[in-house]
């Protein structure tokens, strides 16, 4: 047993221990058995008594010992790191950052924005076309995989304070702006412009089409609006402490491009707030009267919506503003074409010598679109250089919708997220509930928003390599608040599930994230380009962020650590159940890639031993260069290890396989066959599973060559060009495949209603790890130079030119393209780390 050591009650971990364990007096701490309870009323002079403590001193250590352990850990679990934060205090308000206090930070809903705030002041848009299908009409609001819309997209989004957006409903067309205009102490002002017109010209049959703008509460703030006599609702009050006192203003809607109004409809519906996730379906439960539209020369038309006959006084809800919050909602109900406008003006903007600020509406709101727009274009252009590298026209426009598309997808979350502790033996998790994590902001990119509309972590990083190119501020934003995540032991959740919208969209069997589990630690990408480039306030961020990179990557490579010195395993392997293929890995982002086909404690995983020689390096030099001497020494020989290709060699090169590989109890021979009425069930043939290379040829054989660790005279990277470089296995004319063709798991079902994932299907994310990589080699001196640039040429064209004929033909960016015929796969839109196809176009890598 380990040295014992004794706290008083006051003494360092007493506090800890003692409202838990519920013994007052003394404590003994054991390295082997954690917090132990004294020996109470136990005389230890007597064999007696000796014998005795020797009794309860068992107990106590087989009992009370294991008990404090798990309660110690749990609590660890969920308790936030005690490094300084990243970002400063306040870092979201208004008074520090008042240019991004309002944003379009609800990346699931079509439309819509909301404040930086964990009780924020929310504003959205829905809207249905009237009798275009029998019954009631379709109400769109949250953007959904199988509802028909689309494509939808930004055309234009600055992350800032503009954006034009398309959406194509049908026979409609929508097009949704926006301008935020600085002034005052609370965030400035802001005005949109919903455009609705037919799909196509010289369409006979207008149809009729309500739009539904919506104003939530979250807390005590009460609205008040001002309605006119026959239900129009012509402005809103209100006042908050983050924005003091504002109004919001939806104008008369009038024809496109002109300011001739137009003869509306209107219905009115005030509650209180029922929860956000519920706002659609309380809409579409309320849209059950039948209404007449009513213009002048014209026949009436029926329509549904929603009840406003009543008063204002009337129709408040008893207990507003107690604390449940408001929401309020206009229904504009008239014939496409038509314009509205809604204005959002803060009182502060209007103090002193502004009080006579126009309102940023008609031509001055027309006048400032073009304006962003035009600054869009040039900016974009002087960054990514797409026209004076040649590329066409269109492929421009594809380069500034896969930006905009990832910077209009950026969201502020703030919840609690659910957590199951490490109890340090793989399996006993099971034996522990999830806690609660203390509430915690997000602020981050969202891989799909209709799909995944939430923060992934090893996803982040590969979107902060495009958004720091264009706004290098948003990144240090995003950074620092995926960096406040971290708990006591330097683990940050791989997918980020905060508020009840972002609960909502998740199935019950993800809510939970697993504190043993970890996740590629990508965003040590943007962090390495940060350090590379030496911006000074990105500096200034490195090191106050420092050490929270360096809990973190500290985490990574000592909980993932593998089974024999200098290798690493994914902890979080699916069991071996008789349903899968092959038990997927989900921590490590590859999920179905085939690994060993019988997960054990032996595994050495080739991927996540290249991740931690990426962070091992990018820390060193992160350290050295901010005089972090203590740390700088302690990685530097971890470092050094983990880039000797020796040792790479030893532990991972496959003779046997010609490639670099993963080590584990494995056989191929597996297969899924039917077994009725369990359906399709794992079958292991001979050989049986023995301790060996594993031969999935694929993504993971690249990863030493993907994150630059062989020096350009390895005499593995031909072997690795000639992988890449053969049809048979990992080239195909849309880009590099994720697992080889010839490899027997190629397009295999993992389970009966599992289809494959990352077994073929090439993925935008590895394709641009390898374009890097084929890049930086073709530029070093060595024997595979002349190679290395002909497939970063070569793979280049592909690549772009298969996401441009995916977008061309369904106007949307895809999750993943078939191997096979290029065509877009998986969910849509997938503006997340599909959007590395604007740096593939630029070259920038």
């Amino acid at each position: 047993m380990g040295k014992v050591i004794r706290l008083d009650s006051d003494g360092p971990g007493a506090k800890l221990a003692t409202p838990q364990l519920g013994c007052p007096g003394r404590y003994l701490y054991s390295p082997d058995h954690g917090f132990l309870p004294p020996s109470i009323g136990v005389d230890t002079n007597s064999a007696g008594g000796a014998a005795l403590a020797v009794v309860v001193l068992a107990l106590a250590l087989g009992l009370s010992g294991r008990w404090a352990l798990t309660w110690y850990r749990a609590r660890r679990a969920v308790t936030l790191h005690s490094a300084p934060p990243a970002l400063p205090p306040n870092s979201s308000s208004p008074a520090v950052a008042p240019d991004l206090f309002w944003g379009t930070y609800r990346p699931h809903v079509y439309f819509g924005m909301k404040t930086r705030s964990p009780q924020p002041l929310l504003t959205g848009l829905m809207w249905a076309q009237q009798g275009a299908t029998p019954g009631t009409p379709k109400l769109r609001h949250t953007c959904e995989q199988g509802d028909g819309v689309g494509p939808y997209g930004w055309e234009f989004h600055d992350g800032l304070s503009f954006g034009r957006q398309h959406i194509q409903d049908g026979a409609l067309r929508l097009t949704t702006e926006f301008v935020k205009r600085p002034g005052g102490q609370h965030g400035g002002d802001w005005s949109w412009r919903v455009t609705v017109a037919p799909q196509a010209s010289g369409t006979s049959a207008l149809p009729l089409v309500s739009l539904f703008f919506y104003v939530v509460t979250d807390g005590k703030e009460v609205l008040l609006p001002e309605v006119g006599t026959k239900g129009q609702l012509k402005s809103i009050s209100g006042h908050t402490s983050e924005l003091g006192d504002f109004r919001l203003t939806l104008l008369p809607p009038t024809s496109p491009g002109d300011s001739a109004s137009k003869y509306s409809s209107y219905n009115v519906f005030w509650s209180s707030n029922p929860g956000l996730p519920l706002l659609t379906e309380m809409v579409k439960s309320r849209l059950n009267s039948w209404f007449q539209h009513r213009p002048p020369g014209a026949s009436p038309e029926r329509y549904l919506g929603l009840p406003g006959s009543l008063k204002w006084e009337e129709r408040r809800p008893s207990g507003q503003g107690q604390g449940q919050g408001q929401f309020l909602i206009q229904q504009v109900t008239l014939k496409a074409p038509f314009s509205v406008e809604l204005v959002f003006e803060s009182g502060s903007a209007r103090a002193g010598e502004d009080q006579a600020l126009e309102r940023l509406a008609g031509s001055l709101l027309t006048q400032a679109l073009e304006n962003h727009a035009e600054a869009f274009r040039e900016r974009f252009e002087k960054i990514f250089q797409l026209k004076k590298k040649g590329l066409s026209p269109g492929e421009q426009a594809l380069g500034q919708a896969a930006l905009s598309g990832l910077l209009g997808g950026i969201g502020y979350f703030y919840g609690q997220g659910l957590v199951l502790p490490d109890m340090g033996v793989e399996g006993s998790e099971q034996k522990v509930d999830p806690a609660l994590f203390p509430p915690v902001p997000l602020f981050t990119a969202v891989p799909s928003r209709s799909f995944f509309p939430r923060g992934f972590l090893w996803d982040e990083g590969f979107h902060q390599l495009v958004v720091q190119r264009w706004d290098p501020r948003l990144t240090r934003e995003a950074l620092g608040h995926w960096l406040g995540l971290l708990n006591a032991d330097g683990w940050i959740g791989r997918e980020q599930v905060l508020g009840d919208e972002a609960r909502a969209r998740v199935p019950p069997e993800f809510l939970v994230q697993r504190a043993a589990h970890a996740n590629p630690p990508t965003l040590l990408l943007p962090v390495a380009h940060m350090l590379e480039h030496g911006d000074p306030a990105d500096l200034a961020f490195l090191h106050r962020a420092f050490p929270r990179l360096h809990a973190w990557f500290s985490w990574l490579h000592q909980s993932q650590a593998g089974p024999v010195p200098l290798s690493y395993r994914w902890r979080g392997r699916d069991p071996a159940l008789p349903t899968l293929l092959n038990p997927k890995t989900l921590p490590s982002g590859l999920d179905d890639y085939p690994r060993a086909s019988h997960p054990s404690a032996n595994e050495r995983h080739l991927d996540l031993r290249c991740w931690v020689a990426l962070g091992a390096r990018v820390l060193t030099r992160l350290a050295e260069h901010l005089g972090e001497t203590e740390a700088a020494a302690s990685l530097r020989p971890l470092a050094a290890s983990l880039e000797a290709e020796e040792s790479l060699d030893e532990l991972h090169w496959a003779p046997e396989l010609g490639v670099f590989a993963d080590f584990g109890n494995h056989t191929k021979a597996v297969q899924l066959k039917p077994k009725p009425p369990q359906g399709l069930i794992r079958v292991v043939g001979r050989p049986q599973p023995h301790l060996q290379y594993v031969d999935a040829l694929g993504y993971v054989s690249l990863f030493p060559l993907l994150l630059r660790l062989l020096e350009p005279n390895s005499p593995h990277i031909g072997p690795l060009l000639d992988i890449i470089a053969d049809s048979r296995h990992l080239w195909s004319p849309f880009g590099l495949r994720s697992l080889a063709a010839s490899s027997p798991f190629y397009g295999q079902r993992n389970s009966e209603h599992d289809p494959p994932y990352w077994r073929g299907a090439v993925w935008l994310n590895v394709n641009y790890l390898a374009l890097g990589a084929l890049h930086h080699y073709g530029h070093l001196e060595g024997p595979h130079q002349a190679r290395a640039a002909k497939l970063h040429r070569e793979l280049r064209a592909n690549v772009v030119g298969n996401v441009w004929r995916q977008y061309q033909a369904t106007g949307f960016l895809w999750e993943q393209y078939s191997d096979r015929d290029g065509h877009g796969m998986g969910c849509r839109p997938f503006q997340g780390w599909t959007s590395l196809v604007l740096l593939v176009m630029a070259e920038d890598y």
